[in-house]
């Protein structure tokens, strides 16, 4: 028998169910490796039953999650320093959620995202009107949103979905702001302060904070302040400081880990726990 055949042949009997031939089509998958992908990503999109995609996404992770960590410790060691490095990196974390993601497709997404609002930002008059038609478009125009009812949907983290959707946390909802700012050549910075992580616009003037959870609103330090007291924690001016883009990512890593573990998703919390332990090797260099 053929690969290929072989191959549909075991995609069909993920439908049976019985339970001992279930575990031998997931072993023989597992042995067949990356070439089994395309047909089983295919009839993922195919099969109606939520219990049946789910369990075809897992033996997708389960059979690509070596190539795709390969992948994303290769970024790691050509240094996450900047906005792209960050960007290339949270697209391969992404492939965690989707092997088969085709990358470059967001990309180009973001890419169209800022040719569309470039020519407002290239002829505004000052610092200010640049951040707000930027702010503007982001939570107006394409109506970027904070998820409120599903906070630790894992969906919530992945860009790619954070793209599809609209909807996202408040670092990932800040990260399409900063890598829309790179391509426009606008000073964003990201903050990481506790709990609710942050934008900073530092313009020629001044500097000013921003809640990318709350529709791109402007804040000011005592708000922030306020909001960390509440929260149990004792605000300290280095919260309020620009963060790099390796404590950037550490952040992410984090926020799935936290979304992972109340799925109890334990496998995949250990892979993503390894990641970050790399990550913060570098944050602490």
């Amino acid at each position: 028998m053929s690969s290929k055949s072989e191959i549909e042949s075991l995609v069909y009997l993920l439908d049976d169910p019985d339970p001992y031939i279930h575990t031998e089509v997931k072993n023989r998958l597992y042995e067949l490796g990356e070439q089994a992908v395309p047909l089983l990503d295919q009839h993922k999109s195919e099969v109606e039953n939520e219990e049946d995609r789910e369990l075809i996404r897992e033996i997708i992770q389960w059979i690509t999650y070596s190539s795709v960590e390969e992948d994303f410790l290769d970024v790691l060691e050509g240094g996450v320093n900047n906005l792209k490095q960050l960007e290339d990196a949270v697209f391969i974390l992404s492939r965690f959620e989707n092997p088969t993601l085709r990358e470059s497709e967001y990309k180009h997404k973001l890419d169209r995202f800022s040719q569309m609002i470039g020519d407002e930002v290239r002829y505004s008059l000052d610092d200010s009107q640049k951040m707000h038609a930027v702010l503007d478009f982001v939570f107006t125009d394409l109506g970027f949103t904070g998820s409120t009812t599903d906070y630790y949907n894992p969906e919530n983290s992945f860009l790619h979905r954070v793209i599809d959707r609209r909807e996202g946390l408040p670092i990932s909802l800040a990260l399409i702001v900063l890598f829309l700012g790179r391509r426009l050549n606008l000073p964003f910075h990201g903050v990481n302060m506790p709990i609710h992580f942050m934008l900073k616009y530092k313009g020629e003037v001044e500097e000013v904070m921003i809640d990318p959870f709350d529709h791109g609103k402007l804040v000011n330090y005592n708000q922030c302040y306020y909001f960390l007291k509440q929260n149990g924690v004792e605000p300290q001016s280095t919260h309020f400081e620009t963060a790099d883009e390796t404590e950037i990512l550490a952040r992410c890593i984090r926020n799935l880990i936290n979304s992972y573990e109340k799925l109890d998703k334990l496998d995949i919390v250990e892979s993503l726990k390894k990641l970050l332990n790399t990550v913060e090797t570098l944050v602490r260099q």
